[in-house]
């Protein structure tokens, strides 16, 4: 069987190369897409799963992510989104952002609601890093929270039925106690997907 190929779509944050970097380190077939990229080249050129990156500051708030919704609607394979991706997650599927009371920038300790696939082989309490003004306020009702943080009450969630995820939180940073274990899970969600 190929190897798994999981695309990075790029909203213009600093974090893509971070996220690709990551993917590419665990031996997965990956790329930089722009946001712009129409879903069908995503298909034709094999996608297994995509990763919304962080954007830049506030553009979770109310911006749109070039064609995340796209990709959010017809897409069949694991998405995961990170920082921005994650809150454009939400609000794609009628959740809100807000301003967060207490903005989070630096490490965080990371506390495990829900079982799910995504934190396979982690512990309830982790460190984490975070780089957020704004966070989801009101999940959709599709999805269940998985995580929060002493000041987010939103620090994953997942789609009910649907192999989606958001992180407020950069796994793809080393601060991240666990975040190379995400991507492992993430990469072992699109294989048994395909």
């Amino acid at each position: 069987m190929s190897e798994v190929k999981i695309f990075v779509i790029d909203n213009g944050g600093q974090w893509t190369h971070r996220e690709w970097r990551v993917l590419k380190y665990l031996g997965v077939e990956t790329r930089i897409f722009p946001n712009t990229t129409p879903f069908e080249e995503l298909v034709e050129e094999g996608a297994d799963g995509l990763v919304l990156s962080g954007g830049a500051p506030r553009i979770g708030l109310n911006e749109e992510l070039g064609r995340c919704g796209e990709y959010l609607e017809k897409g069949d394979f694991p998405i995961l989104g990170i920082c921005a991706g994650h809150q454009f997650m939400a609000r794609f599927f009628g959740g809100k952002v807000e301003p967060a009371d207490v903005p989070e920038f630096g490490k965080i300790e990371l506390v495990i609601d829900e079982d799910h696939e995504i934190f396979e082989g982690l512990p309830k309490k982790s460190v984490a890093w975070a780089s957020h003004n704004d966070e989801v306020t009101i999940v959709p009702e599709e999805f269940v929270i998985l995580a929060h943080s002493k000041d987010c009450k939103v620090e994953a969630m997942a789609h009910k039925s649907k192999p989606l995820v958001g992180l407020q939180f950069h796994p793809e940073v080393e601060h991240t106690e666990f975040g190379v274990r995400i991507f492992k899970n993430f990469i072992e969600m699109c294989r048994e997907n395909r």
